[in-house]
């Protein structure tokens, strides 16, 4: 008695943060769902009128969205090879014991905390700009025409920026899974004859596969919402080349006002990550039983 007392003492005592943090996710996703079925312009406000699906099929039949629906998993795919190639690679380095191997880890990990919009700044203005970036002039002193990357290559430019944000994170998770290798087992596949690659694609990569794929999970997660690197770099272009659905979303409602159109992308957008959500999970799951 004393026990069921408790219990319920205690879910009365967590109900309002829990129904609290219920309205601050529910609230906003229900104001979504509503402007979605409606013909709402921000150049016309009050004058709303029920709009059914049309708001969807416009959306999803929008060249636009096509574009920006292959521009979103080609970064994902993009950012997510780089980061778990180049985190193991770097993981493999600061395993090693040499001479400033602390200071070398605080580098490495550095850029994880420097602001997106920042980051883009930077890339944008002191390594990729056609004039006086850092780029262009090794370009010049090899005898090459510089290369406008943010408009000849904006996609790809864009997942270099993401990728160097990305990058410490598997890095710092990889690493760690890294550490807890047992040494032993590495030392008698070496006394048996195995040689370094042997090593590496045997041992370490079943053991870095379950933090690998932890990696990949939270980063699909935050990639599939990249906006700022293209807001500040590209503004999407040209064209739609860089386009994402994060973005072709708020170039709907804040660039065309339409309100509605791009609440149902937000919609669609949600859906999306779901979907990817889900069968990450599934993976993730499979694989913390194996």
């Amino acid at each position: 008695m004393a026990t069921e007392h408790s219990k319920s003492a205690a879910r009365f005592m967590i109900a309002p943060s829990v129904l609290l943090l219920m309205a601050w996710m529910v609230i906003p996703l229900g104001m979504t769902l509503w402007f979605s079925f409606q013909r709402y312009n921000l150049l016309m406000p009050g004058m709303e009128t029920f709009a059914g699906w049309d708001n969807y099929y416009y959306f999803l039949t929008d060249p636009a969205f096509t574009a920006a629906l292959f521009n979103t998993l080609f970064l994902v795919v993009g950012v997510l090879v780089i980061t778990v190639v180049g985190g193991v690679l770097l993981a493999l380095l600061l395993d090693q014991d040499f001479w400033g191997q602390g200071v070398v880890r605080i580098l490495t990990i550095a850029p994880f905390f420097v602001m997106p919009t920042v980051s883009a700044l930077v890339w944008k203005n002191m390594f990729m700009n056609p004039v006086n970036g850092l780029f262009a002039h090794l370009f010049k002193a090899l005898g090459l025409q510089p290369f406008d990357f943010l408009s000849q290559a904006p996609l790809m430019s864009i997942i270099v920026i993401v990728s160097w944000a990305w990058l410490p994170f598997a890095t710092l998770i990889l690493l760690t899974a890294m550490q807890s290798l047992d040494s032993e087992q590495i030392e008698a596949a070496e006394m048996d004859g195995a040689g370094y690659l042997s090593r590496f694609f045997y041992i370490v990569v079943p053991h870095l596969s379950r933090a690998a794929t932890v990696v990949i999970l939270i980063e699909t997660i935050f990639l599939l919402s990249v906006f700022a690197e293209i807001l500040v770099t590209t503004n999407g272009g040209p064209g739609y080349a860089s386009t994402n659905l994060t973005y072709l979303i708020y170039a709907q409602s804040l660039l065309q006002y339409d309100v509605g159109m791009g609440a149902a992308g937000g919609v669609v957008a949600i859906i999306l990550a779901n979907i990817v959500a889900f069968f990450l999970m599934r993976m993730i799951g499979k694989n913390l039983d194996a």
